[in-house]
C-alpha cells in the first residue's frame, strides 16, 4: 500500500477503506508518511469530501491513536457536552452540577482557551485552589461519590488530531466538514462518554458562520456517532452576540454561580436547560425535552444544583466559599465604562470583536504559551433589541493592565451597531438534529 495510490484515490473522488485510512493515520503519527502527502491528501477531502461510513472511520482511527479512557468503573450512563466554541460561552459550569443534581453523572474532560475562545479549564482554575489535575482514579472516584467531576485533558488524547490539525492549519484546510466533524469526535469517543450533546454554534462569533454550514456539521457528527454505536444528538444555536453577559475567566464563573442560583441572564440560563435536558434524555431519565427541562429548573429553584457545584469545588480542593463571596474571585483592579455614541437599538453586536477585546485586556491566549490574566474581561450591559440613549453604558471593561486599553475599548465599541429601527432578539436554539 502506497501513500501516492490513496491520495490520487481520493482525489478522484472514490471511497476509501478503513485499511488505507488506517495507513494513512498511523504511517503519518509515526512519521512515516510526510506532511506533504497528507497535505494533499487533506486538500483531496476537502475538494471530494467523505461519506458517514469513511468519516467514522477516521474518527475512530483518530480516537485509537492515544489514550482511550475507559469510564466503565464509573456506574451510570456518562453523557458527555461538547461546544464547538464561542464567546460567553459559559455552560459547562452551570451544566455540569445542573445534570449531576439530577442524577446522571458527568465525567468531564475539557480544555484550556486559544484566542477569543474561553477554556472551561482556565475558567475554574480562578477558584482559589482547584485542582483541575486529578489522577485518572481519584477522577472515577469523584464522579461516583459526588456524581461529577472536571478535569484537564490527557496529554496523550488524539494525537493524530492534533498533528492533522496544525497541519490542516497551515494548508487551507481547515473548513472541510468531514475533517472539522472527525476532529471533534474523536476527542469525544477518546474521552469514552456513552452518549453525546453537541453544542453547534452559528453566527458572527462561531467557528461556523452560517446555519446551512453549522447544519451540515451538526449532521456529520450524529452520523458519525451512529455509525459508532454512540447516542449524539446536536443542538444547533446562536453566536450572533456572546452567551450571557460576561466575558472573562473569573467574570465568567461568577456569572455561572449567579445562574445557578437562579439570577442569570435569561439566553444562558434558557440554553443550559435545554442542552442539559438532551443529557438527560439521551442518559435515560427523562422520557422527554419537556420533562429534563422541568425537572432541572426545579433544581436550579431548589437549590441543588447550586450546592452539587460546591460539592464540585471542595472535592477539587477549591474554596466553595467563592459560592457566597465572590470577591474571593480574582477582581480586576480597574473598570471603565464604554458607552453609546448615540441613540437607538441594538440590532447587531460582533461577538468576534467582543471575544478579541477580552483577549486584548488579557482574558485570552494569542498562543499556547500566551499567559492569561484570570481577573480580567467584560460584562455587556446591552443585547440585541435594548434600546440605548447616547450615553447608556454598552459594558464595562475590567482591566489590570491599561497599555492596550484604548485599543479594547475602540474593538468593544466597534462591535456594536445602533439603528433607529428595532430589530428582533435572536433565536436562541435553532434546531436539533439527532
Amino acid at each position: 500500500m502506497r501513500a501516492y495510490d490513496i491520495i490520487y484515490k481520493k482525489r478522484e473522488g472514490q471511497k476509501l477503506s478503513k485499511e488505507e485510512l488506517e495507513f494513512l493515520v498511523n504511517g503519518y503519527v509515526d512519521s512515516k508518511i510526510p506532511d506533504y502527502q497528507i497535505a494533499a491528501w487533506a486538500m483531496a477531502v476537502y475538494f471530494q469530501g467523505m461519506d458517514a461510513q469513511e468519516t467514522a472511520n477516521l474518527t475512530m482511527l483518530m480516537a485509537e491513536s492515544g489514550d482511550m479512557i475507559d469510564l466503565s468503573p464509573i456506574s451510570g450512563i456518562k453523557v458527555d457536552k461538547h461546544s464547538t466554541g464561542g464567546v460567553g460561552d459559559t455552560t459547562t459550569l452551570i451544566l455540569a452540577p445542573l445534570v449531576a443534581s439530577a442524577g446522571i453523572p458527568v465525567a468531564k474532560m475539557s480544555g484550556r482557551g486559544l484566542g477569543h475562545t474561553g477554556g472551561t479549564i482556565d475558567k475554574l482554575e480562578s477558584i482559589p485552589s482547584f485542582n483541575t489535575s486529578l489522577s485518572r482514579d481519584k477522577f472515577f472516584d469523584n464522579v461516583n461519590q459526588h456524581g461529577v467531576a472536571v478535569v484537564g485533558q490527557t496529554g496523550n488524547l488524539t494525537p493524530a488530531d492534533k498533528k492533522l490539525y496544525a497541519l490542516r492549519d497551515v494548508t487551507a484546510t481547515v473548513e472541510s466538514i468531514p475533517l472539522i466533524a472527525s476532529s471533534i469526535m474523536s476527542k469525544k469517543l477518546a474521552g469514552g462518554a456513552d452518549a453525546i450533546v453537541l453544542d453547534v454554534k452559528t453566527g458572527n462569533g462561531a467557528f461556523m458562520k452560517d446555519f446551512e454550514n453549522a447544519k451540515k456539521l451538526a449532521e456529520a457528527m450524529v452520523a458519525i456517532g451512529k455509525e459508532v454505536g454512540r447516542d449524539t444528538a446536536a443542538y444547533i444555536t446562536d453566536m450572533n452576540q456572546p452567551l450571557g453577559q460576561a466575558v472573562g475567566n473569573a467574570l465568567e464563573v461568577k456569572e455561572a454561580i449567579r445562574t445557578l442560583k437562579g439570577k442569570g441572564p435569561a439566553d444562558l440560563t434558557e440554553l443550559c436547560v435545554e442542552l442539559g435536558a438532551g443529557m438527560l434524555q439521551l442518559a435515560g431519565k427523562v422520557s422527554s425535552l419537556d420533562q429534563g427541562k422541568e425537572l432541572l429548573r426545579t433544581k436550579l429553584k431548589n437549590g441543588e444544583a447550586l450546592a452539587k457545584f460546591g460539592e464540585l469545588i471542595t472535592a477539587q480542593g477549591g474554596s466553595a466559599k467563592v459560592i457566597k463571596d465572590l470577591s474571593l474571585l480574582p477582581t480586576a483592579e480597574n473598570k471603565v465604562e464604554v458607552k453609546a455614541e448615540k441613540s437607538g437599538y441594538v440590532s447587531a453586536i460582533k461577538a468576534l470583536d467582543v471575544g478579541l477585546a477580552a483577549m486584548i485586556l488579557g482574558a485570552g491566549r494569542e498562543n499556547k504559551d500566551s499567559k492569561i490574566d484570570l481577573a480580567v474581561g467584560l460584562e455587556l450591559k446591552q443585547k440585541i433589541a435594548d434600546s440605548v440613549e447616547k450615553g447608556d453604558t454598552l459594558a464595562v471593561l475590567h482591566y489590570n493592565d491599561s497599555a492596550n486599553l484604548e485599543e479594547a475599548k475602540a474593538k468593544l465599541l466597534a462591535a456594536f451597531t445602533i439603528t433607529k429601527e428595532k430589530k428582533n432578539k435572536n433565536k436562541l436554539l435553532y434546531e436539533i438534529i439527532k
